[in-house]
């Protein structure tokens, strides 16, 4: 390993793995073009000493016919993936991804859609996946497993804390949020982050903003609606309504974390509403947020907000992954309570954003454990 690298192995070669793996190649190239360049689109250039090409992948698991088996710098473009193209021109690493165990991570009515647009299960045996955690040399495992994939999460996070490898859940099965769990990593000594992550600039981190603002500024917020559409296997799998139960809860209670008085479920919609498949990779969120000011006078907002799904959450995922490696430097274990309120809708602890942003800071220079 390269010293300052940060090797980390990734479950589901998906979009999000595609546009992550990409963004960091595209910010590599930026910095030896121009070591002055102006980082767009990142949180933090560097972050401890760690910069976002200090990311390397090692490892890399799928279960999809066009991927398994092939280079990772081939299998990032290969359908159905479908976001955006940042960046081509990748070195081979010689990551060649292996066949992971499917157990609940495909649902059953995607093979009623178009192989183009949905998975394919590879005719191969799955491997040990524990052996390749170790023989990799990874210290850090990124799920990007489809929603309602229960099963499959825990299958990974039992071979992180027996291997030693963190945990980094993006997707919203509760590991790190669940107290058990949570307290299994810490007991191993085995930094943890989660659950579901937060996009840079996505419908959860703005409709929790907009409901603080409510709160803070003495608006009684009284319901609210947040509906969204794409095309992307992420909404295809979400048509199985029974996978979305999770998902409903983190994304409801990230919103009604930030009201002095949550609201009663029927007056608080929040999930994905269906799959337009020419969307593709971009993402629509439709928001309505009715309430009472002054004089109890009602007011009404409305946001529709368009983005491109995966990107969406690269720059988050990597300073998540850059504060896990700080706490393997340092020697903590259990759930980052800090990078996970900021970074995921389903935290062990949930924290308002600015509070969670500057808990980051203090973690990061050293004045906060977790």
């Amino acid at each position: 390993m390269k010293k300052n690298s940060i090797r980390i192995a990734i479950v589901g070669v998906g979009n999000c793995a595609s546009a992550l793996i990409q963004g960091i190649e595209f910010y590599r190239d930026l910095s030896r073009k121009n070591p002055k360049f102006e980082p767009l689109g990142l949180m933090h250039l560097d972050l401890g000493g760690y910069r976002p090409w200090d990311i390397e992948v090692g490892a890399a698991f799928d279960i999809d016919r066009r991927k398994v088996g092939k280079p990772l710098r081939e299998a990032i473009f290969a359908k159905p993936n479908c976001t955006k193209t940042i960046f081509t021109q990748f070195n081979d690493s010689g990551v060649v991804v292996s066949m992971g165990e499917v157990l609940d991570g495909i649902s059953d009515h995607m093979k009623d859609y178009p192989e183009e647009r949905s998975f394919v299960i590879a005719d191969e045996k799955p491997c040990n996946v524990e052996k390749v955690l170790k023989e990799s040399g990874v210290e850090i495992l990124l799920n990007y497993l489809p929603v309602g994939s229960d099963q499959a999460t825990q299958f990974y996070a039992e071979a992180c804390l027996n291997t030693g490898v963190s945990f980094i859940n993006c997707m919203p099965s509760f590991i790190v949020s669940d107290p058990i769990w949570s307290k299994r990593f810490e007991d191993k000594g085995i930094p943890a982050i989660g659950d579901d992550v937060k996009s840079q600039m996505g419908a959860t981190i703005i409709h929790r903003a907009l409901a603080k603002l409510f709160e803070d500024r003495g608006v009684k917020l009284d319901r609210t609606y947040q509906i969204n559409t794409g095309g992307n296997t992420d909404f295809l799998n979400m048509l199985n309504r029974n996978r979305l139960k999770n998902k409903r809860i983190s994304k409801t209670e990230a919103i009604q974390s930030q009201l002095g008085v949550p609201l009663e479920p029927e007056n608080i919609h929040i999930g994905p509403s269906d799959y337009v498949p020419w969307q593709n990779d971009n993402k629509v969120c439709f928001l309505r947020m009715e309430g009472r000011g002054f004089g109890e006078v009602p007011l009404n907002l409305e946001l529709r907000l368009s983005v491109e799904d995966s990107p969406n959450s690269g720059g988050i995922t990597i300073d998540a992954i850059r504060c896990c490696k700080i706490a393997r430097n340092r020697g903590i274990g259990g759930p980052l309570l800090s990078i996970s309120a900021y970074a995921m809708k389903h935290p062990l602890v949930q924290f308002p954003d600015n509070e969670a942003k500057r808990m980051v800071e203090e973690f990061i220079e050293g004045k906060r454990e977790r």
